[in-house]
């Protein structure tokens, strides 16, 4: 089992490097609307359509509404190589910001959700409104990569946005297990404390130091950046976590060897993304 887990990573970070480097913007876009369908395939079973039938017509929903959202956004007219002084017209910025703030709303609203599971559960748990929580998921994940790709700095921005996820998921894990006590959802994850939590952060906290040391912004910039992605990685973890308990199904799929599905890979990222996205256009980025 830990050989496959290891060698499946390995696969997995070679196709996300090749994709970021070889990639041109509207390219990388496509390649993370591929993921994302994939994700979109395992997100019908968890939402209770397990047919086949079922899953393609709910691929062909999310396909549908990206498709719809690469309009709006003007995903075609992407540059295919990141530009120093920001790659998107003041248009394009404005419809990143109202998808990517839909994408942090529809995440404010799943921390209650996961808070007060199971009770929440009477709210969500028809289909067509976890169909609905599926969407919400995946497409701004999607818009925040894709805004990202054409960035100035682009790729290293996706890469610190992994590192963030990354930091987060083995400080905590190191952490708790150390010095785990008190549960942070312990209806929802029960592996999971806020000891390994608070480690986490710590964890981002000194990337951001790091990042704040050698990349243009400064200290408080990347804090204001990193530390909130880190917290609200955990919650993307959660929310399929408590998806999953409540469809009674231990891993999203079988897709990948060791890992389960691509959901149970990438499912921090799914809300990480957005904020991620949202904080830098925010911040002003890039900065002049």
């Amino acid at each position: 089992m830990l050989k496959q887990r290891v060698l499946t990573a390995i696969v997995l970070a070679a196709v996300f490097l090749l994709a970021l480097i070889y990639l041109p913007g509207p390219l990388f876009s496509a390649f993370a609307a591929t993921i994302t369908l994939i994700g979109a395939w395992e997100w019908a079973n968890l939402s209770g359509w397990s047919r086949y039938g079922q899953r393609a017509l709910y691929i062909l929903l999310a396909g549908a509404l990206m498709t719809g959202v690469a309009f709006y956004l003007d995903i075609h007219t992407l540059p295919e190589t990141a530009l120093v002084g920001g790659a998107l017209n003041e248009g394009q910025r404005l419809a990143f910001r109202n998808v990517l703030v839909l994408g942090c709303l529809w995440w404010a609203v799943a921390l209650l959700w996961v808070q007060s599971y199971p009770a929440s559960a009477l709210l969500w748990q028809s289909r067509w409104v976890r169909a609905l929580m599926g969407l919400l998921v995946l497409v701004p994940a999607w818009a925040g990569l894709s805004f990202l790709r054409v960035q100035e700095g682009g790729p290293w921005l996706l890469v610190l946005l992994v590192a963030v996820v990354a930091c987060a998921d083995i400080g905590g894990y190191f952490t708790g297990r150390r010095w785990g006590r008190r549960k942070l959802a312990a209806s929802v994850s029960p592996g999971k404390t806020w000891e390994g939590f608070a480690g986490g952060v710590a964890a981002n906290l000194l990337l951001a130091t790091l990042i704040g040391l050698f990349w243009k912004g400064g200290l408080l910039f990347w804090m204001a950046i990193i530390v909130p992605t880190s917290l609200v990685s955990v919650l993307g973890d959660l929310l399929e976590s408590m998806v999953k308990r409540h469809r009674g199904i231990k891993d999203s799929s079988a897709l990948l060897p060791g890992h389960g599905g691509v959901l149970d890979r990438v499912d921090s990222l799914t809300s990480a993304a957005p904020v991620f996205a949202l904080a830098l256009l925010a911040g002003g980025w890039p900065l002049g």
